[in-house]
C-alpha cells in the first residue's frame, strides 16, 4: 500500500540551468509565491547546494517555514553527470542512490523530501537492471522516511508501465518535457492516469513556440485578456498537469502563478488539446 503524500502545490519552480544565479532565482521564486521547488543531484545542470542556500535564507527571514514548501529532487544515473559526482564512481547503484540521497539532505538543509526522483532510466528502450536497483534503494529511503513519494522522469509509456509493473512502491509522479506536437505527452499522461500518477509537465513554454503562437491560444488569450503562456499553463492545470516553470523575470514568475485565476471552458480545453493536429 502506497504511504500517504502532501499535496503539491500547483506549480513547482524548476532550478535546472541557473547557475551562479541559482540561489538568487530560488529566493525571488518564493518571495514571488512558489510553494514548490524542483531540483536534482546533478552539479552538470543544477546546483542543488545552492538552492539549499536559498531555502535557508528563506527560512531565517521568516518567508517559509519547512512545512510550507514542497521539496523534490533527483538521483541521476553516472551517464547523466560529469565528473562533479554525489556519489563514488565504483560504488554499486543502491550505494550510489544512499550516498547521493545523504548528499541531497545535506544540501539541501532539510531531513526528509517530499518527493524523490529517479532523474531518467539509464536506457531508452525497456528499463536496466541497474534502474530496477535504483528504484528498490529508493523504495528503502521511502519506507525509511526519507522521502514522501516517489517519482522518476524522462520516461516513455512503455517504460512507466513496466515500472509499475515491477515496483513494490509505484511512482507518484512522472515528470517529462511536454510536446504540444506529441499531443501534450498524452501516452504518458494516459499511463499516469491509469496508475493514479501525476504528471509533471516541463518545458511547456520553450518546446511549444508554435503552440503558443496557435489560432486557439491566442484566441483564448484574447478572450480573457491574458498572455499565451498563461493559457498553456492553466490548459496544463486543467487537464491534471503538475507544471512547472524555470522562468528568471519576477513580473514571470508573478504572471505564471497567476494562470490558475484562469477559467477556460471544456471547449477551449478540448481545442488545445487538438493543436497537435494541426501541427503535424
Amino acid at each position: 500500500m502506497r504511504s500517504r503524500f502532501p499535496v503539491s502545490p500547483p506549480f513547482l519552480y524548476g532550478t535546472a540551468w541557473k547557475e551562479d544565479e541559482t540561489r538568487r532565482l530560488v529566493l525571488l521564486a518564493l518571495e514571488s509565491g512558489f510553494r514548490g521547488i524542483d531540483t536534482a543531484n546533478q552539479r552538470r545542470h543544477y546546483d542543488e547546494a545552492a538552492v539549499g542556500a536559498a531555502l535557508a535564507d528563506a527560512f531565517a527571514a521568516g518567508l517559509v517555514k519547512r512545512g510550507d514548501v514542497f521539496l523534490q529532487t533527483k538521483f541521476t544515473h553516472l551517464a547523466g553527470q560529469d565528473h562533479r559526482l554525489p556519489y563514488e564512481r565504483s560504488a554499486p547503484i543502491a550505494t550510489q542512490v544512499q550516498q547521493s540521497f545523504a548528499s541531497s539532505l545535506e544540501h539541501l538543509g532539510v531531513e526528509r523530501l517530499d518527493a524523490y526522483v529517479l532523474h531518467g532510466p539509464s536506457t531508452r528502450v525497456g528499463l536496466h537492471a541497474n534502474d530496477l536497483e535504483a528504484w528498490r534503494a529508493m523504495e528503502a529511503i521511502h519506507a525509511a522516511g526519507g522521502a514522501a513519494a516517489l517519482g522518476v522522469s524522462n520516461v516513455s509509456a512503455e517504460q512507466l508501465e513496466l515500472l509499475c509493473s515491477r515496483a513494490t512502491v509505484k511512482p507518484t509522479y512522472v515528470q517529462n518535457r511536454c510536446f504540444a506536437e506529441l499531443s501534450w505527452d498524452h501516452e504518458v499522461r494516459t499511463s499516469c492516469q491509469r496508475h493514479g500518477i501525476t504528471y509533471q509537465g516541463f518545458s511547456l513554454l520553450t518546446a511549444n513556440p508554435e503552440a503558443l503562437r496557435s489560432r486557439e491560444v491566442l484566441a483564448i488569450a484574447q478572450r480573457a485578456g491574458r498572455t499565451p503562456a498563461q493559457v498553456v499553463f492553466r490548459f496544463a492545470l486543467a487537464v491534471g498537469m503538475l507544471p512547472l516553470t524555470g522562468t528568471t523575470d519576477p513580473a514571470h514568475m508573478r504572471s505564471d502563478l497567476a494562470a490558475t485565476e484562469l477559467d477556460l471552458t471544456d471547449s477551449e480545453v478540448d481545442a488545445i488539446e487538438g493543436v497537435a493536429d494541426r501541427m503535424r
